[in-house]
């Protein structure tokens, strides 16, 4: 093997060890983003594995100097929301905040504060997936700058968005 092929294999190798150590510790974006674009177990499994492959297929453009759990929020929901248009209704059926979430209706509050808290999820569920993203942001509390690189909106656009859907909680709930 001549040297310029030993150098690429390794350089091969480094990567795919870095993308596996990065997955590795962010991978409750992934598991997070896919449990709530996806209510069937296959599909979360299906949503899980093609948000994987194209982090994969653009991990060789990330830039090192940008945050990483930034970087895979944004490819995570942007294959969610296509994944949501292509599975239309589907995927929309009944889908929780997130898995730290799912007991809370049932062990922490009285039984009117589980209500809202399960009239509060089934508000997430039936938003635009750009809505249920900017929504699930909020509710880890990302900073809104963080939140706007994430969806491609600028911070103004996020505080508005965040504060008219707001509204419409406190209106709708």
């Amino acid at each position: 093997m001549s040297a310029m092929m030993q150098t690429e294999a390794m350089s091969q190798a480094e990567a795919r060890n870095a993308f596996e150590a990065a997955l590795r510790a962010h991978r409750g974006i992934v598991l997070k983003v896919a449990h709530n674009y996806a209510s069937l177990p296959e599909d979360r499994a299906d949503l899980a594995q093609e948000i994987a492959a194209q982090l994969w297929r653009a991990f060789p453009g990330y830039d090192p100097g940008r945050s990483l759990s930034t970087w895979m929020y944004r490819i995570a929901l942007n294959v969610a929301i296509s994944f949501v248009r292509q599975h239309g209704q589907r995927s929309r059926q009944q889908v929780p905040i997130g898995d730290e979430h799912a007991d809370l209706a049932a062990t922490t509050f009285d039984h009117e504060s589980a209500q809202q808290v399960e009239r509060l999820r089934q508000f997430i569920a039936a938003q635009p997936p750009m809505d249920r993203a900017l929504l699930l942001l909020y509710l880890e509390e990302r900073p809104q700058r963080e939140i706007g690189e994430i969806l491609g909106l600028s911070e103004t656009h996020v505080s508005t968005k965040i504060g008219r859907l707001k509204q419409r909680i406190r209106t709708e709930l």
